[in-house]
């Protein structure tokens, strides 16, 4: 997988501050299409706790962060869509009149935006595309959905379609699911475009009904290490946990009557029936139910100012993930236990579909440079260089740049 930041574009500079980022699109655009495009910058996400709970219907806990994906888009008077990948000097255009999946996966995230406003009964005409941005690709930021909204918000800014921000989020899900191949829950697409600065989203993935928690981040960072080992959600383990769950939805469903999903299920009715699971399928369906539990429970920290309650169940959804769920591997968890007995890190655990990508920490401020030099010292990339580590604040939604 490659990083938006990996390859640098002509006009790329050594900055990448948010105007700076802003005014590189731009010129690039302006480069190669034409003057006075709109712009749009669509954020990258962290999810505090609730992982692989989405697809299951399940709470999360997610928020989107100061790290973005830029688009710059204008009409072109044509019956065409050119784009350009600015991090990756990659162009691909396409006849307005037909959409289809491509053979570069990063066109493919656009097209199906384009397909689900188009199979709405929505003309889209011929537009120019540039975006780019500073969101590590592979680490379980989730760009993709950052790609996905940041291109629906602009079309439906510049062509007044009246889409709503739930409904913009639906269509963005549902783009990755058919262009993308990806099976993925909302959260991802809802706390790209329903995000506050310096809040959280207690996010009901069966209702979709959402509460915002402000995060008082006076004296704690939420910080990033990625592992360095690259992953994708479009491989068979993270789909295969999704049919797994449902196995284990099937079962229950003819045990009880209104069983639709894992949120329809208690523990009482797992233990009654776990002779009817094998083991693979009872671990998934234990690990989501705990997980859905630990959200709550962290809410209820977060409502109190317990930060240190708060960072156990995140050590605890690890070693549910890491034990049950099985999505983990050896750099996730040992950056994790690296952090265990390291004074002012409150919690620690792996973050997004697994194996690979981030873990996500909270640290104490006055402990985050003995902090960053102990994970250095300790640990080694796949190809033996020092992890990225990245602060993060916690941001708004998609939006006009």
């Amino acid at each position: 997988m490659y990083r938006w930041t990996d390859i640098k574009s002509e006009v790329y500079n050594a900055t990448n501050t948010d105007m700076s980022m802003v005014n590189q699109i731009k010129q690039a655009f302006e480069k190669h299409f034409s003057p006075a495009p709109i712009m749009v910058k669509s954020p990258g996400r962290v999810n505090l706790i609730g992982e692989h709970t989405d697809y299951n219907n399940g709470f999360v806990l997610p928020s989107a962060i100061d790290k973005y994906v830029y688009f710059a888009v204008k009409p072109n008077g044509l019956d065409e869509y050119r784009f350009l990948a600015y991090d990756l000097n990659s162009r691909f255009s396409t006849s307005s009149r037909r959409i289809e999946p491509c053979d570069k996966p990063w066109a493919n995230y656009l097209l199906g935006v384009i397909a689900q406003m188009a199979g709405h009964g929505k003309n889209i005409p011929g537009f120019d595309c540039v975006f780019g941005g500073n969101i590590p690709m592979g680490a379980g930021l989730s760009s993709s959905a950052a790609i996905e909204c940041g291109l629906a918000y602009a079309l439906n800014h510049l062509y007044n379609f009246g889409y709503s921000q739930l409904e913009l989020a639906l269509l963005s899900q549902k783009a990755e699911h058919e262009y993308a191949g990806v099976q993925c829950g909302i959260m991802d697409q809802f706390a790209v475009l329903f995000s506050r600065s310096d809040h959280v989203i207690k996010l009901d993935c069966q209702s979709l009904d959402h509460e915002h928690y402000k995060l008082d981040m006076s004296h704690l960072s939420i910080v990033l290490v990625n592992t360095g080992v690259k992953h994708s959600l479009a491989s068979s383990e993270y789909n295969r946990r999704r049919m797994e769950c449902q196995k284990g939805v099937d079962i229950l469903k003819r045990e009880s009557d209104g069983i639709r999903s894992l949120r329809d299920v208690s523990m009482d009715l797992i233990v009654k029936n776990r002779h009817k699971f094998d083991e693979t399928i009872l671990k998934r369906c234990t690990y989501v139910l705990e997980e859905n539990e630990r959200v709550i429970a962290a809410c209820d920290c977060l409502a109190n100012g317990d930060f240190n309650a708060f960072g156990q169940l995140m050590y605890q959804s690890h070693y549910g993930l890491r034990d049950k769920y099985q999505v983990s591997c050896a750099e996730l968890d040992r950056l994790v236990e690296l952090t265990e007995p390291m004074d002012g890190v409150l919690g620690a655990r792996m973050m997004g579909g697994g194996f690979g990508g981030c873990t996500i920490n909270l640290v104490e401020n006055n402990h985050l440079d003995n902090f960053k030099q102990l994970i250095t010292n300790e640990y080694k990339t796949p190809d033996s260089s020092n992890p990225e580590i990245y602060t993060c604040t916690l941001g708004g939604g998609t939006r006009l740049a």
